[in-house]
Order: C-alpha cells, then sequence, then structure tokens
C-alpha cells in the first residue's frame, strides 16, 4: 500500500503539491542561469520576482482552498484578499524597480517562475 492510498490524497492535492515543488526548482534554475550575467541587479531581480511568484501561488491556493473546500471563508473576503494581494505585489514591484534598482527584464524573469511550472507540468500530463 502506497503512502497516497493510506491517506487517500484526492489526485488534485498530488498536482498542487508537484507544481509548487517545481516552482521551486525552476526559480533554482533561473537563478543559477541568471548567475552568467554577473550582475547583482539581474540575479536579485530573477530571485525577487520567483519569490514574489511563489509566494502569490501560496496565498491564492490558501485562500482558494479555505473558500472552496474547508468553506471556512466568505466570497466578499476572498474577493478582498484578491486585491490587497494584487496592491501588495503591485506594491513590491513598484519598489523592486523603483527604489531597490532591479532589473525590470530579470524581475519579470523571476516572475514567470509559476507560469513556466505551470507548462511543464501540463506538458508532462499530455505526453
Amino acid at each position: 500500500m502506497t503512502n497516497r492510498e493510506r491517506t487517500k490524497t484526492p489526485p488534485e492535492d498530488d498536482l498542487l503539491r508537484t507544481i509548487a515543488r517545481l516552482n521551486w526548482a525552476v526559480l533554482l534554475l533561473l537563478v543559477l542561469a541568471s548567475l552568467a550575467w554577473r550582475s547583482l541587479t539581474v540575479s536579485g531581480g530573477v530571485l525577487a520576482g520567483g519569490l514574489l511568484a511563489i509566494g502569490g501561488y501560496h496565498w491564492r491556493h490558501r485562500a482558494l482552498r479555505r473558500l472552496l473546500i474547508e468553506r471556512d471563508g466568505s466570497r466578499v473576503g476572498f474577493q478582498l484578499g484578491y486585491v490587497g494581494r494584487l496592491l501588495l505585489v503591485g506594491g513590491a514591484i513598484y519598489l523592486l524597480i523603483a527604489r531597490a534598482g532591479i532589473h525590470p527584464l530579470a524581475l519579470v524573469a523571476g516572475l514567470s517562475t509559476v507560469v513556466v511550472s505551470l507548462l511543464l507540468v501540463t506538458l508532462k500530463r499530455m505526453l
């Protein structure tokens, strides 16, 4: 009997865990690739963008789980949290570019971490 059979984990949870683990692997590869530029603003931008993307993914996952599965949250609370998250991420991006001097394209590369993970998982499931 496998661990999954013992705990009766739904396949959706396995998929979400796989994406979450892959997010960290993709971020590591992107940061290692950014080291070729030998620039703190580039590597820092990739790392900061990746951390923002992964943090947003976990925040969204937790909010959706509370709303849809646990039935603990309200729809209005979810919507306010969503807008709050967007404002916080937007403010963080502004501060990283305007104040910290992070390279914008490197930040975009880091922000694409979750998108790349989703693409890889989708391609793997299709093949």
